[in-house]
């Protein structure tokens, strides 16, 4: 069986839906995921739809969805992408673990816009490699997919970033 994850954001216009489509492409043989915000924006932002499609993973017809649609759901892991989700949902029901990852919001900054996006990429794909890793041990989950973004034809950095776990 499948392990449910849902990323959780404030407009679930970047960082949640970077996320849902980074694990979707690498782990999809082993988790169900989706992402929502507290207060969803109603769009995605170009900028997280072009991080992606850099690497070839497509997320183009995502669509903004709100937290509320999942509140029944159980998930074995929900992760808030930012300190605003995390105020707004500092509990989950039906969540056997949540995670809060306080990745800075890549719209806002300065300098170039696309390289703030791909640095978020990069940063939520080391933080999903982490959360993956450590889904394999709690739940003997076979993961084939773990080492997805080092074997894949798409190659770009992963820095490395460390999670504060809330229980």
């Amino acid at each position: 069986m499948k392990k449910r994850i849902l990323f959780l954001c404030t407009g679930n216009a970047a960082r949640s839906q970077m996320a849902e489509g980074l694990m979707r492409a690498f782990h999809g043989d082993v988790v169900d995921v989706v992402s929502a915000g507290s207060r969803p924006a109603g769009w995605v932002h170009p900028l997280a739809i072009g991080a992606l499609a850099e690497i070839g993973i497509d997320i183009h017809d995502a669509q903004s969805k709100s937290a509320e649609q999942f509140l029944e759901q159980p998930f074995d892991v929900v992760v808030t992408v930012c300190d605003s989700a995390a105020q707004d949902c500092p509990l989950w029901p039906g969540a056997k673990r949540i995670e809060h990852w306080p990745i800075e919001d890549p719209t806002w900054g300065s300098g170039d816009g696309a390289e703030r996006f791909r640095a978020t990429r990069e940063e939520l794909a080391q933080r999903i490699e982490e959360l993956m890793k450590s889904e394999c041990r709690m739940f003997n989950v076979e993961c084939s997919m773990l080492n997805g973004l080092r074997s894949s034809s798409h190659s770009f950095n992963i820095q490395h970033s460390t999670f504060n776990i809330c229980l």
